[in-house]
């Protein structure tokens, strides 16, 4: 697939990085630095203005995808639009998808849209969606991650398994988990294990279970109690992220609190948000956040635009003892980093936006894809195809790639932890645990 991406800053370069080596990748952004940096990736650079319709038309010759991501709404959506007007120009509009990255909430209301009469295929704000993505993760005390699958119908759940929760230590085989769910995968240090029956969850585990959407609330009396009284929560960062997060939650069972250092920002969001508490202080100002009684927040949530601002804040939280801490990163070298040094969830604005560009490139039967532990695996939907190589096939006899695993399929309104009899037949919606190794294994499979 040949694709354009305008943008070469932290998610055009992962993009590229991740994307170039089996694609055709042309990389357009003014900023030299940038420019020097992708060039070390032996794609086709381009010094320029993404926006210019000039430029764009000398390189989206066969083009399949559009990707923008500067900086700017604007030039995003700019780009989207005449790189459309451009391929309408030679009858081959349909043949190319657009995607644009945007924050401003004058043009986006919810996390992925579309906006197709414009010439945007895909429109997505990462803030948005990192807000959504915490919001759900603030419903568990120990849950570090929570995604949906097939249309709500199948739920990722990873939570940490405390010294104190009552699977640790057990054999897999001696937990009662039911018919609807299943252990996909346990992240322990720097290890990836798919596990077996023999399989022991040990203290600090990072575990990942998939099931039955409405079966999993009975299951999760097993990793840590749903909340029931009414949680403290600190957002250190009234951005963005943090005030799209506050909005979202505020009407919930939290007491919240955000500290941000602009004076002018905290006025805006006080009057926006009338019932939360809005401080004007720096995060990091540790009299404050004893003043404030940070040790007894249920969680805290540092979302500020700076990457090692949030690792100190959340340094600071834990040394008060707060038990869960989340941080965001916007740098992907950093994501290994936050959670070796013990904060609970680093989360990414940037992965919203590849996880949409990565559905694109892997064909029409791919429908949802997850990041889990700073891109050390993935949970992948496909619907599969009367062209799929495994339709027609139990899942016993399909030679599976090393390091994936058949979690759920969703097949019209039933639900199924399959067993190795189950036959796969076109129409069914397959989710999947994946290592990086096998994605392209399995892309060629499911194609």
């Amino acid at each position: 697939m040949k694709i354009v991406i305008v943008g070469a800053g932290e998610v055009g370069y992962h993009i590229a990085k991740s994307l170039y080596i089996n694609n055709d990748i042309v990389i357009i952004d003014k900023d030299e630095e940038a420019c020097d940096r992708a060039r070390g990736l032996d794609i086709q650079v381009i010094q320029s203005n993404g926006a210019n319709a000039s430029v764009l038309g000398d390189v989206l010759n066969d083009a399949e995808l559009l990707v923008a991501v500067t900086g700017s709404d604007e030039v995003n959506i700019v780009a989207c639009m005449a790189s459309k007007l451009i391929a309408g120009s030679t009858g081959s509009a349909d043949d190319l998808k657009t995607v644009a990255r945007v924050s401003n909430p004058d043009y986006i209301d919810q996390p992925v849209a579309k906006r197709t009469p414009i010439g945007i295929d895909v429109m997505i704000c990462p803030e948005l969606t990192l807000a959504s993505e915490v919001a759900e993760v603030l419903s568990i005390p120990s849950a570090i991650d929570i995604e949906f699958f097939a249309e709500g119908k199948v739920e990722m759940l990873e939570f940490v398994a405390h010294e104190d929760n009552e699977m640790v230590n057990k054999k897999l085989v001696d937990i009662d988990l039911g018919d609807d769910c299943i252990v996909s995968a346990i992240f322990r240090k720097n290890q990836v294990i798919i596990p077996h029956g023999d399989d022991h969850i040990m203290k600090n585990d990072h575990v990942v279970l998939i099931g039955k959407s409405e079966s999993m609330e009975n299951i999760r009396s097993l990793f840590g109690e749903t909340i029931r009284k009414r949680n403290k929560i600190m957002i250190i960062g009234g951005g963005v992220v943090g005030f799209y997060l506050a909005n979202m939650i505020h009407m919930s069972n939290f007491d919240i609190k955000i500290v941000e250092k602009d004076r002018q920002r905290c006025d805006d969001i006080a009057v926006k948000l009338p019932h939360t508490l809005v401080l004007n202080s720096d995060g990091t100002d540790v009299e404050m956040l004893q003043d404030e009684n940070i040790e007894d927040m249920d969680v805290v949530i540092a979302v500020t635009n700076s990457d090692e601002k949030n690792l100190l804040c959340a340094l600071i939280a834990k040394q008060f003892g707060v038990k869960k801490v989340i941080a965001r990163v916007d740098k992907p070298e950093y994501v290994s980093l936050f959670e070796m040094v013990g904060v609970d969830s680093a989360v990414s604005p940037r992965g919203a936006t590849i996880k949409e560009v990565f559905k694109l490139t892997m064909g029409t039967s791919m429908q949802s894809i997850t990041t889990l532990e700073g891109e050390k695996a993935e949970v992948v939907e496909y619907t599969i195809t009367d062209r799929s190589k495994v339709a027609g096939k139990t899942l016993k006899k399909i030679d599976f790639p090393q390091g994936s695993i058949v979690s759920m399929v969703v097949r019209g309104n039933e639900t199924i932890v399959p067993s190795g009899d189950y036959k796969v037949r076109p129409g069914d919606r397959v989710v999947m645990f994946s290592l990086q190794s096998a994605l392209d294994d399995l892309k060629r499979m499911f194609k």
